[in-house]
């Protein structure tokens, strides 16, 4: 693998593109074919190495999601994937703070029970479920950048309740803070090649030491070559630009509504103690009178 070229160093390209641009993210695992590149990831997020290392995974696509785009709406994107065990993986990438990253991810892990039983079917049947959550803001009180919940007791924490779900919570911000000479961790090397701000140098590097983002980063230089991907790519932003446009409006109304509602409570109280002002005035006008 000497002489790698990284799709960031091609020129005129720079760091204009993120892979964890939702588009993107989706375009290098989602989509059939990317099997190779999906496997090595959800490989290093479970710390599976050597003979424990999963050896196949089947993508579930998103029917819907080029339909979404072409129609110039925003979607929310996640990729999909079952592995030979039966398990279900979902991965989600959430670069903006919205305050509800711990119930999207139950809602989205509740999805995929729903969707996989059927009426009469035992619950038995039910196949576990694994969350990858990839987010680039501060979230939850820990210094680890990679953190995974379970259902554990309380108090005995070796007690696990079923080991039907597990949520991955894998923070760059926090990653970003972590000593960058750690590439031996697969993981570590995924998320060097994730960060926007890791050089050209440092992305040459971890794809000569991994075939996975080797293969994940052609794919990168393939659809940013693509006309037609980007289309889509620019399709995308602009529905999202407008999603996100009428969030705030609709936020910035519901502040303006609320706030309106706290003066006029303050003017009813005022007006209240106007008045309790000018009946204690009276009362003592009369008691002077007697």
């Amino acid at each position: 693998m000497e002489n790698i070229k990284t799709w960031s160093s091609v020129p005129g390209l720079g760091r204009r593109f993120d892979p964890l641009n939702n588009f993107f993210f989706y375009k290098i695992f989602g989509e059939k074919d990317n099997e190779v590149q999906l496997l090595g990831f959800i490989n290093a997020v479970l710390g599976r190495t050597g003979d424990d290392k999963f050896i196949s995974v089947e993508i579930l696509e998103n029917s819907t999601f080029m339909a979404d785009i072409m129609g110039g709406k925003s979607c929310s994107l996640d990729v999909r994937a079952k592995l030979p065990c039966g398990t279900m993986v979902d991965c989600e990438v959430q670069l903006r703070n919205q305050q509800n990253m711990d119930r999207r991810s139950l809602f989205y892990i509740s999805k995929e029970f729903v969707r996989r039983l059927k009426s009469g079917d035992d619950y038995l049947g039910l196949e576990n479920v694994i969350a990858i959550n990839i987010i680039d803001y501060d979230f939850l009180e820990t210094e680890k950048f990679h953190t995974c919940f379970r259902l554990r007791e309380d108090t005995e924490h070796d007690i696990i309740l079923t080991e039907a779900l597990q949520v991955h919570f894998i923070n760059m911000v926090k990653y970003r803070k972590y000593v960058k000479d750690k590439l031996n961790d697969p993981l570590c090397r995924w998320l060097t090649w994730f960060d926007r701000n890791s050089t050209p140098e440092l992305l040459e590097e971890v794809v000569k030491m991994d075939t996975a983002i080797q293969t994940a980063d052609s794919r990168m230089s393939y659809v940013i070559r693509d006309d037609e991907a980007m289309l889509a790519y620019d399709r995308y932003m602009k529905a999202a630009c407008d999603r996100t446009a009428e969030i705030n409006f609709a936020r910035d109304e519901e502040r303006k509504k609320s706030l309106k509602k706290l003066a006029d409570k303050d003017a009813e109280i005022a007006n209240s103690k106007a008045e309790n002002e000018l009946l204690r005035q009276r009362i003592a006008e009369l008691e002077s009178r007697k």
